[in-house]
């Protein structure tokens, strides 16, 4: 009766925990499809909108004090560096969502407190997909990342990498979203 008490007791718990897992969605965005031409680059080639898209979590780990979104195609032929298109910093533990278009250069559109790094289109803001023509589709990947810290402390002109470096090494919970682009 005990083994089957205990056995009760720890589905449970792994159920609850799955049900309560840190997950990011985005309503423009399904996980493995083909990311609309409205998120696609504008430029290189590429004619899209470059509006990022809508995204949305739930359940952050407990102890979370802000947030951080790194948007990288690791598929990109750069020599091994993959491709940076959107590095977001400081998103207050208060938000949950980014609305469409929150990437936009100029930060406007971004939550109070938030902040961009240049991405390797050479500025801060969305740089939608735009990998060469006939390559396989690309994966990109949106991995929000739950920190420890109240703010990352970078400095002025930081480097995607060096934010990446920073964001890992307080990260206490991530969870990633990948769409997919080829032309």
């Amino acid at each position: 009766m005990k083994k089957i008490l205990l056995a009760t007791l720890l589905l449970s718990a792994a159920v609850n925990a799955h049900a309560g897992q840190f997950s990011l969605s985005s309503t423009e965005i399904k996980p493995g499809a083909t990311i609309k031409n409205e998120q696609v680059f504008n430029g290189f080639g590429c004619s899209g909108g470059n509006v990022s898209p809508t995204l949305e979590w739930k359940n952050p780990p407990k102890g979370t004090k802000s947030f951080a979104l790194l948007v990288h195609d690791p598929d990109a032929p750069t020599g091994g560096a993959g491709w940076w298109h959107w590095v977001l910093i400081n998103i207050p533990v208060s938000v949950n969502k980014l609305e469409s278009g929150a990437g936009a250069a100029d930060g406007s559109k971004l939550p109070g407190g938030a902040s961009q790094i240049s991405t390797d289109f050479g500025g801060p803001g969305w740089g939608g997909p735009c990998p060469p023509v006939g390559h396989k589709p690309h994966h990109y990947n949106f991995t929000l990342h739950a920190l420890k810290v109240d703010k990352l402390e970078l400095p002025a002109g930081a480097t995607a990498s060096l934010a990446g470096f920073m964001i890992n090494a307080n990260s206490i919970g991530k969870t990633t979203l990948t769409g997919m682009y080829g032309r």
